[in-house]
């Protein structure tokens, strides 16, 4: 049977971008985050004004760049709509703990967009939502029943935030970065304890063989929901 695949597999994605639906582009983009809330909502939209205002389209080749300065929610809708992700090597993170990102392209010229909302604007906004995020999200409690109210508020929070000016939302300002190169292919190598093959750059050497970094009992940094943290790998026996 011939492959129906599309050509362009973000040909509705780009669709959407041009005509401004957001709603659709939000609807969407829950497909990879898993659930709806204002802060995707923000990267959506930021991703939308960067996209449009530089013209510029991804294939997921490196020839856009985005710079991500946060790991919350907002990081998926940027990966959604500007096609840059960790899998493709278009997405930088900086792990500055701020609401913000920049498009690039490969000569440099970028649009940072960054998120001005302060740390009232939910309870402004969305009272009942941000109460019970507090309670299931920040503080791991409430009910089952809060559990499903949050759910069918944060997703009403969302929608109705693509309605909010950009104004009001962000800061958005040309700037020029230094994109690096394209990413290098590099070969890989068996690790001598466990088998598994891994890239040649991140082996070690134990006993003077090449090893995993979990096989190496070294340290080494983890980027979990806190940023990153310092792990003392015991290793293979």
């Amino acid at each position: 049977m011939e492959n129906q695949a599309p050509h362009n597999p973000r040909h509705e994605i780009e669709q959407a971008i041009a005509a401004g639906d957001l709603q659709r582009l939000l609807t969407m983009s829950g497909l990879l985050h898993g659930h709806f809330c204002p802060f995707l909502a923000f990267g959506v939209k930021a991703s939308v004004r960067a996209v449009k205002e530089l013209g510029i389209k991804s294939t997921g080749m490196e020839e856009v760049i985005a710079i991500i300065e946060t790991n919350n929610c907002f990081s998926d809708g940027v990966q959604f709509i500007t096609g840059c992700s960790f899998g493709n090597n278009a997405l930088i993170y900086r792990d500055y703990g701020k609401t913000a990102f920049t498009l690039a392209r490969r000569n440099g010229e970028a649009l940072r967009i960054s998120v001005k909302v302060d740390s009232h604007f939910l309870q402004k906004h969305e009272p009942k939502a941000a109460e019970l995020f507090q309670k299931v999200v920040v503080e791991r409690g409430g009910t089952k029943a809060d559990q499903r109210s949050l759910g069918d508020l944060w997703r009403q929070a969302a929608f109705r935030m693509l309605d909010i000016p950009d104004d009001e939302l962000f800061d958005v300002n040309p700037v020029t970065v230094d994109v690096p190169a394209y990413s290098r292919i590099f070969a890989s190598v068996k690790c001598a304890l466990c088998g598994e093959s891994v890239m040649e750059p991140c082996a070690r050497i134990r006993d003077g063989k090449s090893v995993c970094i979990p096989c190496s009992g070294q340290e080494y940094y983890e980027l979990g929901g806190n940023g990153m943290s310092l792990i003392k790998n015991m290793g293979s026996a």
